[in-house]
């Protein structure tokens, strides 16, 4: 399940955070301010209170499903579908605000020449974001991103806070069945977590030495 929801989440964090990063260097003054206000705002709001925040207000008080609850079937399996789907959405508004930060920085390594040369040959400001800035801006970002997709791996704990059975919902249930085995537990979750993120942080490490910029 962590690994479920790391993969949904990242994905959806890097579309949403290279919106945002867009948004935030757009000409538009409107579309700046949306997306700088969203990121400070979001990035200083705790992670478990936006989980939280998802089930009990969107969910429950708001009504809002996504998932489908099928006659017949155990209302257990639509609730974690439900609590699975919001966790994964709370994460993404999470993340992304990191992810679109990341990006940004990586924009502004973007020689402002490159840009003023692609508008000069006529190209509007989705193309020259898209063709010329933001390729060179993701590969200046990639360990960055990597560190970002590493505590978004360690993040996905907070969604035990709904019930989600992640690893430290399982390492709960180990703790109340076998307490005489505490440190046990805890060192194989450490462990758990340390094969999950360690090979993420070598390869994120190599790409960014075999696609970094050279000027």
């Amino acid at each position: 399940m962590t690994v479920q929801l790391t993969f949904w989440s990242a994905i959806g964090s890097f579309v949403l955070g290279v919106l945002l990063a867009a948004m935030r260097v757009s000409p538009v003054p409107l579309l700046r301010g949306f997306a700088g206000t969203w990121v400070n705002v979001i990035r200083n709001i705790p992670l478990t209170l936006i989980i939280i925040v998802m089930a009990q207000v969107i969910a429950n008080q708001l009504g809002v499903r996504l998932a489908q609850r099928e006659a017949g079937v155990n209302p257990q399996v639509f609730l974690d579908n439900q609590n699975f789907r919001l966790a994964v959405v709370g994460f993404i508004i999470y993340t992304s605000t990191f992810v679109c930060e990341a990006v940004r920085a990586g924009i502004n390594t973007v020689p402002p020449g490159q840009a003023e040369a692609a508008r000069a040959i006529g190209l509007k400001f989705t193309q020259v974001l898209g063709i010329v800035v933001l390729p060179q801006a993701v590969r200046a970002v990639i360990a960055p991103l990597g560190s970002v997709l590493i505590a978004l791996t360690k993040n996905t704990t907070v969604a035990s806070a709904i019930g989600v059975a992640e690893v430290a919902l399982l390492m709960n249930t180990l703790i109340e069945n076998e307490a005489d085995k505490l440190t046990a537990v805890f060192i194989v979750v450490a462990a758990g977590f340390i094969v999950l993120t360690l090979p993420t942080g070598l390869f994120f490490g190599w790409l960014a030495k075999r696609k970094a910029v050279r000027r």
